[in-house]
This record gives structure tokens, C-alpha cells and sequence, in this order.
């Protein structure tokens, strides 16, 4: 991702033993959901802990998933987010690079650059909130924060993400409302509360990520669109 930073270190970390989101099996998402129904009692604590929770599981999951499982979510991915309208008419496309065990988004950004879409990645800055630049291939990347590679050229400050057509974001979960569960940091909240509503935004999850409801409070802002490397596309209302 740039992540959600700056994240939830211990869940990033975590290794959870039974897992309600799998990969492959997809042996059972409503536990994972269930999970965020109980977040309500004890106020923000309580959301807090819910939120953690499922973090540890998907993340567990997703440690267990090999090299070629990961390039092939990421290629199907590439496809479907590609294939959108919404993508194809879009002018500037906000993106991200991926990390770690996240679905490989390096190909999608660049098809998108190729194609012709201006492209804005973004660089962490050091409250947590996200600045953006553009990206002009792979070579033009160097290292940030944290391990990641972001664009080296001039930032473009963190009303950038405003002039998008298309907005991509990294998730760990989200559900049917469209509520996304990053990594704890807020990064992408605070982006995605400065884009226009009509603007279609859309989380890449893995297959089986994409729950009835996951835990959430009211700084959690929803994406418009889903998408899975063998589910597809999903619109939400």
C-alpha cells in the first residue's frame, strides 16, 4: 500500500491461528463480519479492539498466500480494474504501489501510465497524511518511508488526489456498504474525504476480503466499487 499509515504495527506482525478470511478456500468470511457486528459495546475501545481483530485474521491469511498466488491476484486484477468504463474515460487515475503481501498493483499502474492516464501516486508524509505525484514509469520511483517506493517527482500537495478521475485504494477488508478496513493510520480517510462524490473509487481486496460488514465509526468513509481477482468487479450502492 502506501498502506493506511502509519498502521497497525502488532496487526501487521500478526499471525492469528484460526482465520475467518482465507484465501482459495474462502472458509468463512461471516466470522470475520460477525467479528466487526461486535464492535459496537464498549464505545471506541470496543471498535478499536473489533478493528484489530480482523486485521490480525486477514492478515494471517494473507501471509499464507505464495509468490504465484499473489501475481496472479494481481494480474486478474489489472484486468478487471482496466476493463472498467470508469478507468478507460479516466484522464488522471489516483493509485498506489503496492508492498508486502498486498495485491500486486505495480502492473495496473503502469497499463494505466501507458495507455495514456495521468497517473498520481502518493508520498506519505510524516503525520500520516498522504501528498501526491505523478508517476512516469517504473525508473522515475525511489525509496520512501517505510520501505516503499514513491514517484520523484515534485509533489503536487495533498489536495492532488482532488483532480482525479479514478481513485484506486488498498484495503484489508471491506463490505457490502462499501466501508473499507485499512491499517489503522487514516491515510487514505483523509484522501478519500477530498474527492468528489460523483468520482468512482475502488478498493482491490483478494477474493473472500469483501465481507457483509466489517467494523467501522464515522471517520470511515466508504469506496464506490470492489474489486476481486476472481470475483470481479463489485458496485455497491
Amino acid at each position: 500500500m502506501v498502506s493506511e499509515f502509519p498502521g497497525d504495527t502488532a496487526a501487521a506482525r500478526g499471525t492469528g491461528a484460526a482465520d475467518a478470511v482465507t484465501h482459495g478456500s474462502h472458509a468463512d468470511p461471516a466470522g470475520a463480519a460477525a467479528a466487526g457486528r461486535a464492535s459496537a459495546p464498549g464505545g471506541q475501545d470496543g471498535l478499536r479492539a473489533a478493528k484489530a481483530a480482523l486485521r490480525r485474521k486477514i492478515t494471517a491469511a494473507r501471509a499464507r498466500l505464495g509468490d504465484a498466488e499473489r501475481a496472479e491476484a494481481g494480474h486478474r486484477l489489472r484486468d478487471a480494474v482496466l476493463t472498467l468504463p470508469e478507468a478507460q474515460m479516466a484522464g488522471t487515475a489516483a493509485a498506489y504501489y503496492s508492498v508486502g503481501t498486498e495485491p500486486d498493483t505495480r502492473g495496473l499502474v503502469y497499463a494505466l501510465w501507458k495507455r495514456g492516464t495521468y497517473v498520481l501516486l502518493p508520498l506519505l508524509l510524516p503525520g500520516g497524511d498522504l501528498d501526491w505525484a505523478s508517476y512516469e514509469g517504473p525508473d522515475s520511483l525511489v525509496p520512501g518511508p517505510r520501505g516503499l517506493l514513491q514517484p520523484a517527482e515534485p509533489p503536487r500537495g495533498v489536495a492532488g488526489v482532488a483532480s482525479a478521475d479514478l481513485v484506486v485504494v488498498p484495503a484489508l477488508a471491506a463490505d457490502r456498504r462499501g466501508v473499507r478496513l485499512g491499517r489503522g493510520g487514516g491515510s487514505y480517510d483523509r484522501a478519500l474525504a477530498r474527492v468528489g462524490g460523483p468520482v468512482p473509487t475502488i478498493a482491490l481486496l483478494y477474493d473472500g476480503e469483501l465481507l457483509d460488514e466489517v467494523p467501522s465509526g464515522p471517520l470511515d468513509l466508504p469506496v464506490r466499487m470492489i474489486a476481486q481477482p476472481r470475483e470481479g468487479i463489485t458496485r455497491l450502492p
